[in-house]
């Protein structure tokens, strides 16, 4: 079964949602697939899950179950078994061999929202940026020297919501995903610095929407 659930956003920082999900599977008394690596564990892909800074409207759990049971019974028994601050959304029988969305993801959205005037962009649309022939963000390395990473194979769309709010949809680059970050980074001029584990840009808020699977036209579809 592909479950989407959300962690309610004032929670997402408090809670270790691969264990909220592992004890909600266990309490749920579903007949769930061993784990390989302990039989007493449910087996279950969860993810990708947000990186730090951000918050997910979406998020994806994969439980395999040794017998067949109705997606009405499923979602009952998650719902009465689910912490507080998580609410599923959706359920969904999936065929047994299909790939976990951590492999099926072709692409991604994200919102990013907060006040994108202090970084002089007035003017500089995201939409005009978004065409242009490369799209460069620069890092700074240990030793103060300043390279550049082409990020657009990643770039597959950009657009204005509001005044304060842009949407990225992201495909992976060689196989990897590029934080959002380093794009906002790219239109607005900033740099990262070295090493940094997670960089973050305050005052932004970076928000997951969706994945997208791509059919074999090429087409994305929404998870």
């Amino acid at each position: 079964m592909r479950i989407v659930f959300r962690v309610l956003e004032k929670s997402a920082e408090q809670l270790n949602v691969f264990n909220a999900v592992r004890k909600m599977i266990l309490d749920s008394g579903l007949p769930f697939e061993p784990a390989k690596v302990n039989p007493r564990w449910p087996r279950f892909a969860y993810g990708p899950a947000p990186a730090k800074g951000q918050w997910a409207e979406r998020e994806y759990l994969d439980i395999y179950l040794r017998t067949s049971c109705s997606e009405q019974d499923v979602r009952q028994a998650l719902e009465k078994a689910a912490p507080p601050a998580v609410e599923l959304l959706q359920l969904t029988r999936v065929p047994y061999p299909l790939p976990s969305v951590q492999n099926l993801a072709a692409a991604v959205r994200y919102r990013v929202k907060g006040d994108f005037s202090r970084f002089g962009l007035s003017g500089r649309k995201i939409e005009d940026w978004a065409k242009a022939s490369n799209i460069l963000v620069t890092l700074r390395s240990l030793n103060g020297m300043l390279c550049q990473k082409d990020l657009t194979p990643g770039l597959l769309n950009a657009s204005t919501l509001a005044p304060d709010e842009v949407a990225l949809t992201l495909a992976p680059i060689n196989g990897k995903w590029v934080p959002p970050q380093w794009f906002i980074a790219a239109w607005s001029g900033i740099e990262i610095p070295a090493q940094e584990e997670v960089f973050e840009i305050d005052g932004l808020n970076f928000i997951r929407q969706n994945f997208y699977w791509q059919d074999s036209q090429g087409e994305l579809h929404p998870m």
